[in-house]
C-alpha cells in the first residue's frame, strides 16, 4: 500500500441527496466485503455510470483475505476492504496487506468504529480514505472519485443534455435558450453541442452560418483537443460557443459511440457547463451520451404519444442511473388554442413524476425569436418562459440569475398547487 497517498478522509455524516462524484478512470477494483450489506452496496456501486470504465471484483472476507489471495499474484489499482470493530486488529491486519501490496495499489477501508486514533493511525499509514459504516452506495463512489482526483479532472464541466419526448416538443428551443440563460445571466462559459446533423438548429436561432464544425469533429475524433475544438467553436457572446450542425443531407451522419465520447469529454475539460442537444432518436451513441450525462432533461408536451415516451423515458432513465437525482422533466406549449390537452394531475399521474417547469404556449413569442434569431429571454425577458427558463438555470447550475424586478409565479412548484389542489 503506497505510503505517501492521500490522506485519509472522515465520512460525512451528513446526508445530502446526490453527489456529483466524478467518472471513474480505467482502473482495477477489488472489494473484500464481510457482510452482505457491503457486497450489496459494492454491487450498486460497479453497475453506476461513472464505473463504466472500471473493473470491479467483489469478494467475501475482510483485509486477511485480501492479504491470503494477494500474496501471490499482482494487486489491483485500488482495494476497497470491509474491516471489523477492533482498531487493533484493523491496523495489524492492514499493516500484513501492506507487505504483498504493490507501491501503485491505494486502498480504501470501511470500517464499524468511529474512532478518532483510527482515524489518525489510518492516515499516517497511507490508506485513501476511512468511511464509516453502513456507507451510501454515492458516497463509496464519491470517495473511489476522490482517491484519483486530478488537477485536470476537477475543473470537469458539467453536461446537461436535453431530449423531447418525440419531434417537435420544442427540446432544441429550450436547449439553446438554456444555454444562452447559463453563459448571458449567469457568466459562465457554456458550450452547445448540436447533435442533429441534418436538422440542427443551432446556427439557425442564434442567427450564425451553418458550420460543418460538428461534423468535422466528429468525423476526426483521434484529432480532436482543445486545439480543434477552439478553431471549430463559433462565438455568440463573450461566454457562450455554439459547435453547430451543417443541416445538409448529403453526407453521411452516422459516427461511432466513441466520437461523441471523445468529443464531449474533451469540451468538459473546457468548459463549466456542455448543453447537449439531443436529436430525437434512442441509438446506441444517443444512450450513451443519455447514460453518461451530469443532467438529463426530458421535454415533453400534453398529449397522450409524448406522455407515454416521457413514462417510458423516465423509466429508462431511472433505471441506468439509480444514484442520480431522477432526470429533470419539462412540459411544455401548455394551452394551446383548441387542442385537446392532457390534464397536469393525469399528465403527473402516469408519468409518475411532476414536471420542474411548465412552459405555457406563447406563439408571438417562440415565432419571433425563431424568426429573428434571438432567445425569448432577450425577446421579453419578463415573460413566464423566461422565468421558467430562469428557473430550470439556477436548478441545474445551483446559482441564482438576476430576476427582473416583478415576479410571476409559474414556477412548478406553484403551479403545480394551484391546478392540482
Amino acid at each position: 500500500m503506497v505510503r505517501n497517498s492521500l490522506a485519509v478522509a472522515k465520512n460525512d455524516e451528513e446526508n445530502s441527496p446526490v453527489v456529483q462524484a466524478r467518472p471513474i478512470p480505467r482502473i482495477s477494483i477489488a472489494a473484500f466485503c464481510s457482510s452482505k450489506e457491503l457486497q450489496e452496496t459494492v454491487q450498486r456501486v460497479a453497475a453506476d455510470r461513472r464505473l463504466a470504465k472500471a473493473h470491479v471484483a467483489i469478494h467475501s472476507g475482510g483485509t486477511h483475505e485480501a492479504f491470503q489471495m494477494f500474496s501471490d499474484q499482482p494487486t489491483p489499482d485500488l482495494l476497497v476492504l470491509e474491516a471489523g470493530s477492533d482498531p487493533a486488529v484493523i491496523l495489524a491486519q492492514l499493516e500484513e496487506l501492506a507487505t504483498v501490496c504493490e507501491e501503485r495499489t491505494k486502498a480504501i477501508v470501511i470500517g464499524h468504529t468511529n474512532d478518532v486514533l483510527l482515524y489518525r493511525e489510518l492516515m499516517n499509514r497511507g490508506i485513501s480514505e476511512y468511511l464509516l459504516a453502513p456507507v451510501e452506495p454515492i458516497r463509496l463512489i464519491e470517495a473511489i472519485a476522490n482517491v484519483y482526483v486530478t488537477a485536470s479532472s476537477a475543473s470537469l464541466g458539467r453536461v446537461v443534455v436535453f431530449i423531447g419526448a418525440r419531434g417537435g416538443v420544442g427540446a432544441s428551443t429550450l436547449a439553446h435558450n438554456f444555454g444562452w440563460t447559463v453563459a448571458t445571466l449567469l457568466n459562465a462559459h457554456t458550450a452547445i453541442l448540436d447533435f442533429d446533423v441534418a436538422f440542427g438548429t443551432a446556427s439557425l436561432n442564434f442567427n450564425q452560418t451553418a458550420s460543418q464544425g460538428v461534423v468535422d469533429a466528429l468525423a476526426q475524433p483521434d484529432r480532436v483537443d482543445s486545439v480543434l475544438l477552439d478553431r471549430l467553436f463559433t462565438k455568440s457572446g463573450e461566454y457562450l460557443s455554439l459547435l453547430a450542425a451543417p443541416a445538409v443531407l448529403d453526407q453521411d451522419c452516422e459516427f461511432p459511440p466513441a466520437a461523441y465520447e471523445r468529443l464531449i469529454e474533451q469540451t468538459r475539460g473546457m468548459m463549466p457547463c456542455i448543453v447537449v442537444d439531443l436529436p430525437h432518436q434512442w441509438t446506441a451513441w444517443s444512450r450513451q451520451i443519455v447514460q453518461g450525462a451530469d443532467e438529463i432533461v426530458v421535454v415533453a408536451t400534453p398529449d397522450l404519444a409524448s406522455l407515454r415516451n416521457t413514462r417510458n423515458l423516465l423509466s429508462a432513465v431511472h433505471s441506468r442511473r439509480a444514484n442520480d437525482l431522477p432526470a429533470k422533466l419539462v412540459l411544455n406549449q401548455v394551452g394551446m388554442p383548441k387542442r385537446p390537452e392532457i390534464p397536469l394531475k393525469d399528465f403527473i399521474a402516469t408519468a409518475g413524476q411532476a414536471p420542474d417547469v411548465v412552459i405555457p404556449f406563447d406563439a408571438q413569442l417562440f415565432g419571433s425569436g425563431a424568426n429573428s434569431g434571438q432567445m425569448f429571454c432577450e425577446l421579453q425577458p419578463k415573460s413566464k418562459a423566461a422565468e421558467a427558463m430562469r428557473h430550470l438555470a439556477n436548478s441545474v447550475a445551483g446559482r441564482h440569475a438576476p430576476v427582473p424586478a416583478q415576479k410571476s409565479s409559474l414556477f412548478a412548484l406553484n403551479l403545480l398547487k394551484r391546478k392540482t389542489g
